[in-house]
């Protein structure tokens, strides 16, 4: 357990995740107190005091200070600036005590491209936004010369969207074969759920119906099926869904149609050709790695001969467009580890690769995993995820988006690399965040962008997870959008 003290509580969710991206495997409680005098500092505490004009940061490790930093901020900051001066103060304080940088710096947000794209958009130089990413958030070099190759591409990839005048559809299916070790998303076992999927179907009828009334005059730009799982549907329920979606909602000018295929072990002939013949544009086949012993450690109940089979079966049947989902950082698995992943990768040729840093999720099983055997056994680093992004440029791939997650492994971020014009394209607008996305299914969460002139401000509402109250609730879960979109 690691303790923080804080004297005001204007900041306390970033002094916690930033404290937490140098220990993603602790507990980090954060308190607010008025009397900053440590009395008993077993372990780990931190004290930050700020005012004004200026922070104190102090860092005990049992009762012995270690770090004392008093760091003066600029006068007439806005709340933005302040928080970023209080951030750089407790991100110089833990580095000198860790002895440690962290790629991103002051980062913790999960959208560090949107600085470099707002930062284009507003005639900057790449020299200044580089100088900018440096001084303000400490961020490495590579990782902001990253960040704004990235905003340059999805800039171009995104300047035929239609968006305030369209917008893009997500439809989550929550059902999985089995749930993997590390997994946080709305996911359940279909074999608990089996009498309960026609009106899990039913109810995102109902919500198309909604989408159908109320969006008949926005372009329909992109569509993604997510899950879960979606390809746990059987061919006749994929079926029965997507021609209801095709039948109610003009798709004439939809730009991608993506379904997360994702497990091998939900894969099969019929379901892809199902998929092909109904205008699906781009599939994911994810094995997250190519090593049997960390599959069956995290869950994923398939083979690597599956993966194999599954996307030559993909390619037979046509599909141009095929993504790999990858995680580094799994239980166990190192250099040389992803490397043999990445080799296996090269070797099949996706049309595109997301290289996921291992996110540790308080909701997942992992957490547990961890407790037994302890976070030295989750590693990733520098050099692997070079490895990585060497692997794909080799391979012809480009990287075209970036997210990043609390707790990651290594403090890194999520890339995904694409040939040319087989990029994700709802993949970016999920992250930049300038088109509505209507959301529908049990745990998914719909954002109305508003656009003011240059600005965009954003708002959302979310259905409940669970999938009961979801069925029985479905009336209220159609007005919160209604409500949402109104005026």
């Amino acid at each position: 357990m690691i303790n923080v003290i804080c004297s005001y509580d204007n900041f306390i969710y970033d002094v916690h995740s930033l404290i937490k991206a140098f220990y993603p495997g602790e507990d980090v409680k954060v308190i607010t107190e008025e009397k900053m005098e440590p009395s008993v500092c077993e372990g780990l505490h931190v004290f930050v005091d700020y005012k004004d004009d200026h922070s104190v940061i102090r860092i005990f490790e049992d009762n012995d200070l270690k770090i004392y930093r008093d760091s003066e901020f600029a006068s007439g900051n806005d709340r933005i600036q302040y928080k970023n001066c209080l951030k750089k103060a407790l991100y110089l304080a833990m580095s000198e005590y860790t002895g440690r940088k962290l790629p991103w710096g002051t980062l913790t947000g999960i959208r560090p491209t949107k600085i470099a794209v707002t930062n284009i958009e507003h005639g900057l130089s790449d020299d200044d936004i580089l100088n900018f990413y440096q001084n303000v958030y400490l961020t490495s070099e590579q990782k902001a010369r990253l960040s704004i190759e990235i905003a340059h591409r999805e800039i171009d990839i995104l300047s035929n969207i239609h968006y305030d005048r369209g917008y893009s559809l997500y439809i989550g299916i929550p059902f999985c074969p089995t749930t993997c070790l590390y997994c946080s998303f709305t996911s359940f076992p279909r074999s608990v759920f089996e009498k309960k999927i026609d009106k899990y179907l039913s109810c995102l009828k109902r919500e198309i119906d909604y989408v159908s009334e109320e969006f008949s005059d926005k372009v329909l730009d992109s569509v993604y099926i997510g899950g879960g799982t979606p390809t746990t549907l059987t061919s006749e329920e994929l079926k029965n869904l997507i021609s209801y979606l095709k039948e109610k909602v003009d798709m004439s000018r939809i730009r991608e149609f993506t379904v997360e295929a994702g497990r091998a072990d939900s894969i099969t002939e019929e379901k892809l050709r199902t998929l092909n013949e109904l205008g699906v544009t781009r599939i994911s086949v994810n094995p997250q790695t190519f090593k049997q012993d960390t599959l069956d450690l995290i869950g994923r109940r398939h083979t690597v001969e599956q993966v194999y089979e599954a996307y030559d079966l993909a390619r037979s049947i046509g599909f141009d467009n095929i993504n790999m989902d990858l995680i580094v950082g799994l239980p166990g698995e190192k250099y040389e580890d992803v490397e043999y992943t990445m080799q296996k990768v090269k070797e099949l040729d996706p049309d595109s690769v997301t290289v996921h840093s291992l996110a540790i999720k308080r909701a997942s099983k992992l957490n547990q995993w961890i407790e037994e055997h302890g976070i030295e056994c989750i590693k990733n680093s520098d050099d692997i995820m070079d490895m990585t992004q060497r692997t794909c440029e080799n391979m012809g791939l480009r990287p075209y988006y970036l997210y990043r997650q609390k707790n990651m492994s290594g403090n890194f971020e999520n890339v995904g690399y694409a040939k040319n014009g087989k990029e994700g394209i709802y993949n970016i607008l999920i992250m930049e965040e300038k088109q509505s996305i209507v959301a529908l299914g049990a745990g998914t969460v719909t954002k109305r962008v508003f656009h003011e002139g240059d600005n965009y401000r954003m708002e959302r509402c979310d259905n409940v997870k669970d999938i009961d109250l979801y069925i029985e609730k479905i009336d209220e879960m159609i007005e919160r959008k209604r409500v949402l979109f109104s005026g």
